[in-house]
């Protein structure tokens, strides 16, 4: 039986290389990498992939899984490649993996007892004499290795106030192994390939219980006890290694969910749309960016089967960011967002409304009349009453919004909202979250300066906003999110003969100093009857 491995291929005249290595030196002429894997995976979970830069600090990440056996990356995508960039895997399975002395993964049943102290130093002093022999550089004394094992992170992920709830754990921090020296074939440039000397990492996986911290992401509710959290970004800019989990609610207790589903997983990214259908249980996920790559690109995840597919749609809609996406009678409704120009014009933001048709896949743009938005992104779009479309806020640099915006579905038609009371400032990437037929809400958020950390519920029947007093949610904090879900017994909120109650939950988010959060929050709609 063919054994399982993983393979790279680095430019586009370079074999496929059999990687027994954690980490491989990527040459300076290279500018694409193609990993993949062959064979049976068994009890194998993935393998995750890093591209890391001189600092060894994650440039972009992936995952091979049984499901999706390919990864690609191109220079050009990624704006911290350099000359200084590895490759780094490291593989999940039943047990935690390292590498062994012939740098081929092992269990821990394989693995020999660490060595003596005396033995160890013996080790070092002899590697350290070969390197010096070879005109290598030394090998690192273990002080400086431990001191390099500490995370230097400009960013932080931080803890807020506000009480954690029950089942929610830390989330973990990537530790990373001793170095030693490793010979490794790379190409010079001229089509041949060279002897030269690279580190590599013995690393080993530390399963997270709960999501990463992270901005940008979506979370979509499937039913009353899940919610599906997709993509994201964190500290340094980086995008999140658990780009998947999915969210229990009767316990919030959340599950990696990325090497759950069959099919091509989205790459990760953020300012996407993930929008459930009830009807057909499917979540449509559409466009977003990472890094200096734009997505339309449309991926369907079947929560009944678990399988993802991505679409090929006809028709034309630009890549977009920070866009709304509404779902209506079946159909997508995305409307604004930000796309890319070519250099050097900065990028622009769009106040088209673009419709897909799942059972066509096609898109097309409506004839809308009326009033409608100036071009933006970060905006909010609330489906009110399965008929009207509430969209506010967004900025359009260096402009912010507070303005409103109803779509009447059954005329298509646009109008601007004269409202009253005190309105929320002028924001975008904020959160917001339908709580009933008649209102909704809208929390947090970003000013251009600072986050914000204030709530507001408007009544669309009396065109109104007042402001919400929730201490729950007083951190400030943009691109996070919020969602309404119909709970069946959530921590108290269940009363018994009700039926089900209206929970918000609320995840994540950055306050634009370098935090960024991973704490979930709950607050009952019932604690919200004042405002009713």
């Amino acid at each position: 039986m063919e054994e399982f491995g993983v393979f790279g291929v680095f430019g586009i005249n370079g074999p496929p290389q059999k990687l027994l290595r954690a980490s491989v030196a990527i040459p300076a002429s290279v500018h694409q990498v193609v990993l993949f894997s062959s064979g049976p995976w068994g009890e194998r979970i993935c393998v995750n992939a890093e591209l890391n830069d001189a600092d060894r600090f994650p440039i972009t990440i992936g995952k091979l899984t049984p499901y999706n056996k390919c990864l690609s990356w191109e220079q050009w995508e990624e704006e911290t490649w350099t000359n200084g960039v590895t490759l780094t895997i490291t593989l999940e399975g039943v047990t935690v993996c390292v590498l062994g002395r012939n740098n081929a993964f092992l269990s821990h049943q394989d693995m020999a007892a660490p060595l003596a102290p005396r033995e160890l130093n013996k080790r070092k002093r002899e590697r350290t004499s070969e390197d010096a022999d070879g005109d290598s550089k030394v090998a690192k004394t273990g002080e400086e290795e431990e001191e390099e094992n500490t995370c230097p992170n400009g960013a932080r992920e931080k803890t807020t106030p506000v009480a954690k709830v029950k089942g929610q754990g830390k989330s973990s921090k990537r530790l990373f192994g001793s170095r030693a020296g490793a010979s490794n074939v790379n190409g010079a440039g001229d089509g041949s390939y060279k002897e030269e000397t690279i580190h590599y990492v013995f690393s080993s996986v530390a399963l997270l219980i709960s999501p990463s911290a992270r901005w940008g992401q979506t979370l979509c509710p499937i039913d009353a006890q899940t919610a599906i959290l997709i993509g994201g970004q964190g500290a340094r800019m980086q995008f999140c290694k658990d780009p998947m989990w999915k969210l229990c609610t009767e316990d919030m207790s959340w599950m990696a969910a990325e090497t759950l589903a069959e099919g091509p997983t989205p790459e990760t990214r953020i300012g996407h749309t993930a929008t459930f259908d009830p009807d057909s249980k499917r979540i449509f996920v559409f466009g977003g960016s990472k890094n200096r790559k734009w997505f339309n690109d449309v991926h369907i995840l079947d929560t009944q089967t678990w399988r993802w597919s991505m679409v090929e749609a006809q028709g034309k809609v630009p890549p977009l960011a920070y866009h709304s996406c509404s779902m209506f009678r079946g159909e997508l409704f995305v409307l604004g967002g930000v796309f890319p120009r070519p250099n050097p014009e900065p990028d622009g933001c769009s106040d088209s409304l673009y419709i897909f048709d799942p059972q066509l896949s096609i898109w097309y743009q409506p004839i809308v009349t009326g009033d409608k938005p100036s071009p933006r992104s970060g905006h909010s779009a609330c489906v009110i009453q399965q008929r009207y479309i509430y969209v506010f806020g967004g900025w359009d640099t260096p402009v912010c919004y507070n303005d409103m915006y109803m779509l009447d579905l059954g005329l298509m038609e646009f109008s601007a909202v004269k409202t009253t009371g005190k309105a929320p400032s002028p924001r975008s990437w904020h959160g917001s979250a339908v709580l009933s037929d008649t209102k909704f809400l809208i929390h947090g958020g970003y000013n251009g300066n600072n986050a914000l950390g204030d709530a507001f519920i408007f009544d669309i029947e009396t065109n109104s906003w007042t402001e919400a007093a929730l201490p729950q949610l007083s951190v400030p904090r943009a691109g996070h999110s919020i969602i309404a879900m119909e709970t069946g017994s959530l921590h108290g909120f269940q009363e018994e003969g009700k039926g089900c109650r209206k929970t918000l939950l609320v995840f994540g988010g950055g306050d634009n100093e370098g935090n960024f959060y991973s704490d979930l929050t709950t607050v009952a709609v019932k604690e919200l009857d004042i405002y009713f």
